[in-house]
């Protein structure tokens, strides 16, 4: 799994309530027709998605929790896949889909991976949806011990606790979901920043621009670590 954050822990894996079971298998077809994809699109649902089942619809009909705007409903679809790797083309094809918050299970080989972006209405079209990067467990195995759902008060404060259990960076006091995502791709983006200059610092061979290179390589470490605490 390319561009994911990944997180080594199981509390992301949740024990659904019983009551809001859905097990509805999607037609792969249906989702892409519906979303305009390419050819390349299609045949990345073809060689990677086995099947995607709608397996979970967390609403208030199904588990007593009021709305939030924003999240009139969540929903968890598990999808097995014919490979461990799938390209993150194909999540964001099914979110631009379906018209609510999605937290995905992937299944291959006896074993699973949380995965979900976060999803909220664009502020200036609320019929838009935009999405951040993707946050992500490590593969478990399928049988691993799940937890107990998390309490919350409506379906947008359970959708943001279950989101912060696959967020690796901790939020700081009083930060909001929407700041500690932007500040996590933040971090993503600095990093490979640092990446980009300790390549350049290992190819060059002048000792002047060596010094200067270094020196900035110096900084960006800084304002990566300010970042991520």
């Amino acid at each position: 799994m390319s561009q994911s954050a990944q997180f080594e822990s199981n509390t992301a894996f949740i024990n659904y309530p019983k009551q809001a079971v859905f097990g509805r298998t999607l037609p792969k077809n249906k989702i892409y027709e519906h979303s305009g994809a390419n050819t390349r699109l299609k045949d990345l649902f073809v060689e990677q998605v086995e099947q995607i089942v709608w397996q979970y619809k967390l609403a208030p009909e199904t588990i007593n929790l009021p709305a939030r705007l924003g999240v009139p409903e969540l929903q968890i679809f598990s999808i097995q896949l014919k490979t461990s790797e799938l390209n993150l083309d194909v999540l964001r094809c099914i979110d631009g889909a379906v018209q609510f918050p999605i937290i995905f299970e992937l299944n291959f080989d006896g074993r699973t991976k949380v995965i979900a972006a976060y999803k909220r209405p664009n502020e200036s079209d609320a019929s838009r949806w935009v999405l951040s990067d993707y946050f992500a467990t490590a593969w478990l195995p399928s049988d691993c011990e799940r937890a107990a759902m998390p309490l919350a008060l409506d379906l947008g404060g359970l959708y943001e606790q279950l989101l912060h259990r696959l967020i690796p960076t901790p939020a700081r006091l009083q930060e909001s979901l929407a700041d500690l995502v932007a500040r996590v791709e933040m971090v993503a983006a600095k990093q490979r920043e640092v990446e980009k200059v300790t390549s350049r610092l290992a190819k060059e061979k002048q000792f002047n621009r060596k010094v200067e290179i270094n020196a900035k390589l110096r900084m960006l470490k800084i304002e990566l670590e300010e970042l991520k605490h």
